[in-house]
C-alpha cells in the first residue's frame, strides 16, 4: 500500500519547503494539500493558495507525487484550471495527480458572493466540471456549451506530460459520485461518511465504512463496464477516520486494516501543534517502511 501525507498550506514557503522535502526524504509516495480560499477553524489564520504551493513543492522535490485533495467547482472554472494543471504537470515532470470533489458548504462556497448551492447543484456542477476538464486536457481544442460552464476553442497545447491527461482522483461517497468516479477517475478518494460528526472513527469502525463504500464503487464500475481493479482506492484519514498516529502500534493496526480492506493508498495529515490534526511530527519518520 502506498502512503501519502497532506500538508496544510498554512506556512510561509521558507517554513513549508522543508516539510515537503522531508516528506520525500521519509519515503512517502505522495504529498497533498487542500485547495481552499479559507478553511474551517483556520479561516482567520495564514493560508496560501494550493497551485503556487504545489508548484514550489515540485521545484523543491524530485520523486514524490503531488496533488490536491481536493479542488472543487466552488471557485474554479475548468478551462483556466486546465491551463494551471498542464503547467504544473510540466513543472513537476509528470508527478501530478489532481484531486476533485464537489466541495462543501463553508466559506469557499460563498466567498465569491454567490448564494450557497444545494448539495444537488454542487454535484451537478461537479459532473459538468469533471467532464469539461477531461475534454480540455485531452484536447486539442474544446468548444462546449453547458448549463454551468462553457468553452470556445479552449486549447490544450502543449498538453500534459502524462498522457492522455493528468490522473483524476475523485472524492465520492454517494451513488452519483461513484458513477462519476467509475467514468473518469484514476483514483477513488474517501475520507469516510460525509454525515459523520464527532471524533474520527478508529480503524475497526472506519474500515467497515470504507469497505461498504468500496462495494458500491465496484457495483458502479460493473454498471459502467469498467474493471474495478483498474481504479486505485485512496483513504484520507484525519477528520472522519482516525489515522492512529498517537502510537506506532495504533498506526500499524490502522494501516493493516485499510490495506486488508482493499485500499491502495492511505494518507495522513502532517501533525500540527494544535487542533486540527494535533500531534507530534516526529512519528512520521516511523510510518514508512
Amino acid at each position: 500500500m502506498r502512503l501519502g501525507v497532506l500538508i496544510l498550506p498554512e506556512h510561509p514557503w521558507r517554513e513549508a519547503r522543508p516539510l515537503w522535502q522531508q516528506a520525500e526524504a521519509m519515503g512517502f509516495d505522495h504529498a497533498w494539500t487542500y485547495d481552499h480560499i479559507a478553511w474551517r477553524s483556520l479561516r482567520d489564520s495564514p493560508w496560501f493558495a494550493a497551485m503556487p504551493t504545489l508548484t514550489a513543492a515540485a521545484l523543491a522535490t524530485s520523486t514524490i507525487r503531488l496533488g490536491t485533495l481536493v479542488a472543487s467547482p466552488n471557485f474554479r472554472h475548468p478551462v483556466p484550471f486546465a491551463r494551471e494543471l498542464i503547467t504544473l504537470d510540466d513543472v513537476c515532470d509528470g508527478r501530478l495527480t489532481v484531486g476533485l470533489g464537489s466541495g462543501g458548504e463553508g466559506w469557499d462556497a460563498t466567498i465569491l458572493g454567490q448564494a450557497p448551492w444545494s448539495p444537488t447543484e454542487r454535484f451537478d456542477r461537479l459532473e459538468e466540471f469533471v467532464g469539461l476538464l477531461d475534454q480540455v486536457l485531452r484536447g486539442p481544442l474544446t468548444t462546449y456549451a453547458g448549463t454551468h460552464y462553457s468553452a470556445d476553442g479552449a486549447p490544450n497545447q502543449p498538453g500534459c506530460v502524462q498522457q492522455p491527461r493528468v490522473p483524476f482522483a475523485i472524492a465520492a461517497t454517494g451513488a452519483r459520485g461513484m458513477r462519476l468516479a467509475a467514468a473518469y477517475a484514476d483514483v477513488w478518494v474517501t475520507n469516510g461518511l460525509r454525515s459523520h460528526e464527532g471524533p474520527p472513527l478508529p480503524a475497526a469502525e472506519g474500515v467497515e465504512v470504507v469497505r461498504e463504500q468500496m462495494q458500491r464503487l465496484d457495483a458502479a464500475c460493473a454498471e459502467a463496464g469498467r474493471d474495478p481493479a483498474s481504479l486505485d482506492r485512496l483513504v484520507l484519514t484525519g477528520s472522519r477516520l482516525d489515522a492512529g498516529l498517537h502510537s506506532l502500534d495504533a498506526w500499524r493496526e490502522t494501516r493493516t486494516a485499510y490495506e486488508e480492506a482493499g485500499a491502495s493508498d492511505l494518507v495522513v495529515h502532517w501533525p500540527r501543534p494544535t487542533e486540527p490534526y494535533q500531534g507530534d511530527p516526529a512519528i512520521l519518520e516511523h510510518l514508512v517502511g
